[in-house]
């Protein structure tokens, strides 16, 4: 049965969805040998599909990867940059950058760092992109400046964020002097650079933010903590959490 392109690169672990469009529209992706457009459909028991010349097959799919990576300031959340910048992909070893179709789940923007899940598994990441599905993230926020008792309720209750009022949120004072705080904030939802906008709504500027968790998944597991720019595999115990809580076989 024919499907768009993207879904089934998705599917085969090639890339995200939103990777694969990027790749589509790069004209990387061909099918039967014509370049594809956005929007375009294969059917892989009777089309040739390839990405970057080379042909691909469901039955050539790499297996399955999930990696845990501990994402250091000044590199991107992302497969590629035209500009040249570190990538996390950059932190692999070569054999896993190229040809496993990992990519980042979600973000963190260029100066946060800690906890990115990275995986080919295109169906776990639609599912825990997709905002029905709220899994719980945990970041440690240094801001400079002291919100009031009425501020930090405001935002434990929710603000309105590009006309859409915010899903509530946990927050936890850590440590305060007279001009910084330490908040231990969790979230159920990701909208773009959701804590550093918000700490601006109420005057506050963000100097360090790094995530702790991603649902089950922490950088402090076994007596061990995941170092900046390391990464490791997650466990299969891990993996049938992370599954759980986004209704996944």
């Amino acid at each position: 049965m024919a499907e768009r392109i993207q879904k089934l690169l998705s599917q085969w672990g090639i890339a995200s969805r939103r990777h694969a469009e990027e790749m589509i529209l790069a004209g990387r992706v061909s099918v039967n040998g014509k370049v594809a457009s956005l929007g375009d459909k294969a059917d892989p028991q009777r089309d040739f599909l390839s990405v970057d010349g080379k042909q691909i097959k469901a039955d050539n799919r790499p297996r399955d990867l999930y990696l845990l990576i501990n994402k250091p300031r000044d590199v991107l959340s992302t497969c590629e940059d035209p500009r040249g910048r570190k990538t996390v992909l950059d932190l692999l070893p070569q054999d896993l950058q190229r040809g496993k179709g990992l990519h980042p789940v979600g973000r963190l923007d260029r100066n946060s760092t800690g906890a990115l899940l990275l995986t080919n598994d295109g169906e776990l990441t639609l599912r825990l992109t997709h905002p029905r599905y709220h899994l719980p993230k945990t970041y440690d926020v240094w801001l400079e400046g002291n919100p009031s008792d009425e501020d930090l309720e405001k935002w434990r209750s929710g603000m309105m964020l590009d006309g859409k009022k915010t899903l509530p949120a946990t927050l936890e004072v850590i440590s305060e002097t007279k001009d910084q705080i330490h908040l231990l904030v969790t979230l159920t939802e990701g909208r773009n650079r959701q804590i550093r906008r918000l700490a601006e709504e109420l005057g506050l500027t963000v100097l360090k933010l790094h995530r702790r968790t991603i649902g089950p998944l922490q950088l402090h597991t076994r007596g061990k903590v995941l170092g900046s720019g390391q990464f490791r595999f997650l466990s299969p115990a891990e993996i049938r959490l992370l599954k759980k809580q986004v209704n996944l076989p």
